[in-house]
């Protein structure tokens, strides 16, 4: 039977009482809450029969509600993304674009560096005196190459001064002030260097020509040369000192024997001018200067020609010879006392 037609059908509830009766449950179950999530004990932190009955339900309940939200944030740090994605390409562009730079400016610093050791490293054998020195201007020309270092008299160089970079021999100093001196390369037209091949120790003379790579003149010997020879200075003509490294020998297209310079491999921007004068300063001239001088023995053992000089002995008497008088008288011996 239907509940209006029965006997409570016509009931009317007071919605004061409903509402009554509905703060009075909520406020039991708050009151149950609290006293369920009370701690049981002082050792366990535990929750209490009802919380955890609570929880378990309320989980998945309290998922299905904040799922809605949580796409909801989603999407919107989609679109987000989406119309600030044109800024943020134009920001990391920029800093890629510093970022490069300060990568060419690492790998320059790492190059300078290592050319630096080389150049410091540089060693001749027997030792010279040497003066390190920036290229800061250059001359070219078709025939003519020079090029201008920052260093002069200050620094004791000089006219003649052999000129090396960290690969091999650049040229030589052909002019020199104060605070300033000028090289003339190897392949200047000017230029004239006594060198000789490493392997047959054959002499030339390297003459430049306004091309990169200049000439072997006055090659003598039978096949003194080959393709790949090393070619270092010779030092003849005390000119620059011997064995200092060059280039490398091929043939040229006009038939000649030609050198690839060393000190083409690198930008000849840091040298060391070698303060070379002659030979002499190579040698220590005290230690050649003997000051006792081993005696040399002549044909009599007991004079040398180093010694002080001895009176000669006289010669020994010639035996007496008699000859008749002129006027035929005998000799006063032979005549007779009376």
């Amino acid at each position: 039977m239907p509940f209006r037609e029965g006997p409570l059908g016509d009931l009317k509830v007071p919605l004061t009482w409903t509402a009554a009766v509905a703060l009075i449950v909520a406020v039991v179950i708050a009151v149950a809450f609290l006293l369920a999530d009370r701690r049981e004990t002082l050792q366990q932190q535990a929750y209490g029969v009802t919380r955890q009955t609570v929880d378990t339900v309320s989980k998945p309940v309290s998922g299905v509600i904040a799922a809605p939200g949580r796409w909801t944030g989603v999407g919107v740090d989609a679109v987000r993304n989406y119309f600030f994605a044109g800024s943020e390409n134009a920001r990391l562009k920029t800093e890629l674009k510093e970022m490069r730079a300060y990568r060419d400016r690492y790998l320059a610093l790492v190059d300078e560096n290592e050319r630096y050791k080389s150049l410091l490293g540089l060693k001749t054998d027997p030792p010279i005196p040497m003066v390190a020195a920036r290229v800061v201007a250059d001359s070219r020309g078709p025939f003519a190459n020079t090029r201008l270092a920052d260093a002069g008299k200050e620094k004791g160089v000089v006219v003649g001064n052999p000129v090396m970079n960290e690969r091999g021999l650049v040229g030589r100093i052909v002019g020199v002030a104060p605070g300033a001196s000028r090289v003339l390369l190897l392949t200047d037209i000017a230029s004239r260097t006594p060198v000789m091949i490493d392997r047959t120790n054959s002499r030339a003379i390297l003459t430049g020509d306004g091309g990169p790579n200049p000439k072997l003149e006055y090659l003598r010997g039978s096949e003194p040369i080959q393709a790949g020879d090393r070619v270092v200075t010779s030092g003849d003509g005390g000119v620059v000192p011997r064995g200092l490294p060059v280039g490398a020998a091929v043939k040229g297209l006009d038939g000649r024997w030609r050198v690839v310079l060393f000190a083409d491999s690198a930008s000849i921007d840091y040298i060391r001018i070698l303060l070379f004068k002659d030979f002499a300063q190579l040698a220590d001239q005290q230690a050649l200067a003997a000051k006792v001088l081993p005696p040399v023995i002549t044909e009599n053992p007991e004079q040398s020609i180093l010694g002080p000089a001895r009176p000669a002995a006289p010669p020994p008497a010639a035996p007496a010879t008699t000859a008749p008088a002129a006027t035929g008288a005998a000799p006063a011996a032979a005549r007779p006392t009376t």
